[in-house]
């Protein structure tokens, strides 16, 4: 069972945030978001570097660093995260809220093997045996399309590919099944053709297991290809919200536009 007290119930919407603001040494980072997230639904975060969108996800996963403010409402469930100690906070991460990161380099480590890495949120909210915890590595690493699992598990991450490494860290993430997965730009370093199967991954997973999925790019190309929903950040807000076919067809605000024509799309 797991060893962490707070549960977010099932029948409640996996996130819902209101009037989220985080300020920083005084200086505002972050205004008055707001957004809900249903079961099993793709949400994208798009915008510019410093627009706010990881800053957002950080406040999510309650990693926002100790000399930031932070006001408003995040609920997981039926849990108000907004003022929690790290302590109550932390035991969700792994079980709860699973997170994926821009780079497998520094987000794994590089002493430890991956089948290790892979079911690290499992020992930690689960008593495994070690035979039981080498099974549930194999498993993972079939079910984010990892070949050859016998050798990936035993690997450590310099010997794989950045393709595979990303891959396992996707395992390491969904290993305790969490309702919501933020990923934040876990595509960026793959080549186009390692990103496009790490794309159509985050599409099965969530259709799978029901997963709500956070998914934060500057790449409105990218974005479609994973996302129903998007959000459009800029500086600290959200500028603009909608389906993607809703933001590709008829995009508001002068953000949108651009990040449509950096895509190769018309403004």
């Amino acid at each position: 069972m797991p060893n962490n007290t707070l549960v977010a119930t099932a029948s409640a919407p996996p996130l819902e945030v209101n009037g989220l603001s985080v300020s920083m040494n005084g200086t505002p980072l972050l205004h008055d978001v707001s957004f809900s997230l249903a079961p099993g639904e793709r949400l994208g975060f798009i915008g510019g570097s410093g627009s706010g969108k990881t800053l957002t996800a950080l406040a999510i996963s309650g990693l926002l660093p100790e000399e930031a403010e932070i006001s408003g409402s995040i609920r997981l469930g039926n849990i108000e995260l907004v003022g929690r100690p790290d302590a109550e906070i932390a035991p969700l991460r792994g079980d709860q809220i699973g997170m994926v990161f821009q780079e497998p380099k520094t987000a794994l480590n590089p002493l430890h093997r991956l089948g290790r890495q892979m079911t690290e949120a499992l020992a930690l909210h689960y008593s495994l045996s070690k035979a039981e915890r080498r099974q549930a590595a194999l498993r993972l690493a079939a079910k984010v399309g990892l070949r050859d699992p016998e050798r990936i598990v035993r690997a450590y991450p310099h010997e794989v590919s950045g393709g595979q490494r990303q891959r396992a860290a996707i395992a390491a993430a969904i290993s305790a099944r969490p309702g919501l997965l933020l990923a934040d730009e876990p595509t960026t370093a793959l080549d186009v053709t390692v990103q496009r199967g790490v794309l159509e991954l985050f599409r099965e997973l969530t259709v799978a297991d029901d997963t709500s999925l956070v998914f934060i790019t500057h790449d409105l190309a990218v974005m479609a290809e994973v996302a129903e929903r998007v959000l459009v950040f800029d500086h600290g807000r959200v500028v603009e919200d909608g389906t993607v076919a809703q933001i590709l067809a008829a995009p508001n605000h002068p953000v949108t536009r651009a990040l449509i024509r950096a895509a190769g799309g018309d403004s």
